[in-house]
């Protein structure tokens, strides 16, 4: 796993605003499980909410988490909405891999919904 400023990657924090609204303060996470035998049983969703937590306690100027990810990938996003993010838009980016599709959701968490 991985965490970012937006503001960090201007270019990239410019194409998501072309499809939802990105606070000053806005993070990023990039995750991978890279051996099949650990997906599909649950392990996605709590890295992602530990990281969530993580970013809330060492970042206090991050406002929001926002995480898009490629439609077609079902095991991804449904890992986002399990850790607490919700689906706020979708449209094209680049994907990171060519053979995927630009379609992509962009999922969004606030420190406020962090209670």
């Amino acid at each position: 796993m991985q965490r970012c400023r937006l503001a960090a990657y201007p270019q990239y924090r410019d194409d998501l605003t072309l499809i939802v609204d990105i606070q000053a303060g806005a993070m990023t996470i990039d995750y991978l499980i890279g051996e099949p035998d650990q997906t599909g049983c649950g392990l996605g969703g709590r890295m992602i909410a530990s990281m969530i937590r993580r970013i809330w306690t060492d970042h206090p100027e991050a406002t929001c988490i926002v995480v898009p990810v490629v439609a077609a990938n079902r095991a991804s996003w449904r890992a986002l909405e399990k850790a607490g993010l919700r689906r706020v838009g979708q449209g094209p980016l680049a994907p990171d891999n060519p053979v995927d599709d630009p379609l992509h959701y962009v999922y969004r968490v606030d420190r406020s919904d962090a209670g």
